[in-house]
């Protein structure tokens, strides 16, 4: 009975730790374009300061470019939230597959259509590539990582054999 209970915490956890955010990236698209191109305009400043710092050339770091990677970013981190958060459900692989597809197209089309409602901003169809980009290489990333170590961890147990 207790286990039962433990796995239905982490469901849980998983679950509202992707709801809070997608909340978080939605947020993020409801900032008015003054302001998202200050707070963008902070990040290029603080890179620049740790490529000159470094001694590398910095002129092709653009607000734009920043722009680009945080959006890459936001949705590598969902990618791999929303794996974990799958993961503690008991589902088949096709349902797991169809869930992260269609969270993964939804998602990125809903955050461009709330832009086109704030002042200043635009949805651009690129950014849900870009963010769809994202989201499957968290997928990816995480399904990598978890190879490598059930790799690792099945070599080990055959050692010890």
């Amino acid at each position: 009975m207790r286990q039962g209970k433990d796995r239905d915490a982490v469901k849980r956890f998983w679950t509202a730790v992707v709801i809070l955010y997608i909340g978080f990236i939605f947020y993020n698209s409801l900032t008015p374009a003054l302001e998202s191109s200050r707070q963008s305009g902070g990040v290029l400043a603080m890179v620049l300061e740790a490529a000159d710092s470094m001694g590398m050339e910095s002129g092709w770091i653009t607000e734009h470019l920043i722009r680009k990677t945080a959006h890459f970013a936001e949705y590598t981190l969902l990618g791999v939230l929303l794996s974990a958060a799958v993961r503690q459900y008991s589902v088949t692989v096709s349902t797991e597959r169809l869930v992260k597809g269609w969270l993964g197209t939804l998602i990125p089309l809903t955050d461009e259509t709330i832009q086109l409602f704030v002042e200043g901003r635009s949805g651009q169809i690129s950014d849900v590539w870009l963010d769809m980009a994202g989201f499957f290489t968290g997928i990816l990333t995480l399904w990598v990582v978890g190879r490598y170590f059930k790799t690792r961890y099945s070599r080990k147990r055959e050692r010890r054999m």
